[in-house]
């Protein structure tokens, strides 16, 4: 699941945005309840995690298996980061409360992926289409585990 280019450029606005892109692919969330808890997680802490990317994520009682989409916005969104800067890539997971060790394994991989992937960002922002995103992500990830 992917959303080429973001409409919305405040965090909160992006956050209904991704939510109801979810709701469409998944009829059985509440798109509101997911708006609500990725809202509630950012409350607690930014989750962008700087150089341009941030991880929305939550737990919802409703996700059996572990729901994982990515965002990008071409005009950059203030996630508030620690390192001031906008963010532009979303990589949103949704899981289930029943499997914590997997919603941390989801969250480490990508995390690894962002810090260890250095041009990740600017070939993602530079693909013109959501199958070279994909072909971007996999290219680093196979480099990565060389």
């Amino acid at each position: 699941m992917v959303i080429f280019d973001l409409g919305q450029d405040k965090r909160d606005s992006v956050l209904k945005e991704m939510a109801g892109f979810i709701k469409q692919k998944n009829k059985h969330i509440k798109e509101k309840d997911l708006f609500e808890r990725l809202s509630q997680r950012e409350n607690l802490g930014s989750t962008a995690i700087g150089a341009g990317v941030a991880i929305p994520h939550c737990k919802l009682k409703s996700v059996k298996e572990p729901i994982v989409m990515l965002a990008v916005s071409r005009k950059g969104v203030d996630f508030h980061s620690q390192d001031g800067n906008a963010s532009y890539i979303f990589f949103v997971v949704v899981s289930s409360p029943e499997n914590p060790s997997l919603n941390l394994q989801i969250l480490a991989a990508i995390a690894h992926l962002v810090r260890k992937a250095e041009s990740l960002l600017d070939r993602i922002l530079a693909a013109d289409n959501i199958a070279t995103i994909l072909e971007v992500i996999r290219e680093e990830e196979n480099r990565l585990n060389e």
